[in-house]
């Protein structure tokens, strides 16, 4: 056991400092058998005492804060394509300019592969979480132990919190059909963890019309690589008229789990945030507001029908075509000024 503390490291590693102690650990809570990872095999009467002995002796991690290890740094958001530009008039001439670059990463939950997403690699984290979260398969932050994500940005690894690796679904290898999650063909691969809870109704809180026009001007002075492409969407964070964060992808659901994903992480209350989003608002995305808890959710676009029943449904202040100088307010409470 001693001799065999640290496993040999690589690329496909949960992180560079990872040692057999977590493995162990790791083993016992999402599987409860004994079994081999990583040249470490517990096989052995003596194996299985020093188990025991190694998880009497940890504190309890359910009190201990979510870890996160991100292994990738700066990865290539844009790449200069070259191309031919023809005119109505007759002319034409070759032309570079930079276009955005998809990214895919694999998404590992407890060792199984739950889902595989298409962005832009920034805030990955934030994205994870906030998909965990608006796919159900977590409730809060708390539910999640440990985020790893590798120094290429295409895979992360969750390990969920004891009480969430136990569900009672059962126990199977095999995947429920694909479900197209966003335009940019991302894919939930199975229902292993997701919890199934019905929604419940956000709580109302009072907003003002500044705090929308204000996410709408910050929209309309441009984004980083919305500025460049004219190929992204973008989504604004706020709380009490103050900006929070602000990002970018390719899809409007994604820039939404991540702004989702950062209030998660720094343990900021959704339930007294308000959202702004470039894209249209059709039932997936008022789901993910709603199961979020946000009460107020502003968009640039319209929505779609079926979005605006479920917003009054679930109480859900539902404000689109919001410009510098008006908005429709679909549902919910007006404005207090």
């Amino acid at each position: 056991f001693s001799s065999r503390r640290r496993h040999t490291r690589s690329s496909s590693d949960w992180s560079s400092d990872v040692c057999s102690s977590d493995l162990l650990l790791f083993a016992v809570k999402i599987t409860g058998n004994i079994f081999s990872h990583n040249r470490l095999t517990l096989h052995t009467p003596q194996s299985i005492l020093n188990v025991s002995r190694l998880l009497k002796s940890l504190p309890d991690e359910r009190n201990c804060p979510m870890k996160i290890n991100e292994q990738y740094h700066n990865l290539n958001l844009l790449e200069n394509v070259t191309y031919e530009f023809l005119g109505r008039d007759g002319e034409t001439h070759e032309e570079t300019e930079p276009i955005l670059v998809e990214h895919m990463m694999d998404v590992y939950v407890n060792e199984r592969l739950t889902m595989k997403l298409v962005c832009i690699p920034q805030h990955l984290t934030e994205l994870v979480l906030g998909r965990l979260f608006t796919e159900g398969i977590i409730s809060s932050a708390e539910d999640v132990e440990q985020i790893y994500i590798c120094e290429f940005g295409k895979r992360a690894r969750v390990i969920l919190s004891k009480n969430k690796s136990g569900q009672s679904h059962e126990e199977n290898e095999d995947y429920v059909a694909p479900t197209p999650t966003c335009c940019t063909g991302n894919r939930v691969l199975n229902d292993y963890f997701i919890t199934d809870q019905p929604m419940t109704p956000v709580t109302p809180v009072p907003w003002k019309k500044q705090w929308i026009f204000d996410l709408a001007d910050c929209f309309a002075n441009g984004t980083p690589l919305h500025s460049q492409t004219w190929a992204t969407h973008s989504c604004f964070l706020a709380c009490d008229g103050e900006l929070l964060f602000q990002c970018e992808d390719i899809g409007r659901h994604n820039a939404l789990d991540k702004a989702i994903g950062y209030a998660l992480r720094h343990n900021i209350d959704l339930k007294k945030c308000v959202v702004y989003s470039s894209g249209r608002i059709p039932t997936d995305m008022a789901i993910k507001a709603i199961r979020a808890g946000i009460p107020v959710l502003a968009s640039k676009a319209s929505p779609s029908a079926e979005a605006v029943a479920m917003a009054k449904e679930y109480h859900l202040t539902l404000i689109c075509a919001a410009r510098r100088d008006r908005m429709k307010l679909f549902t919910g409470n007006n404005p207090t000024e």
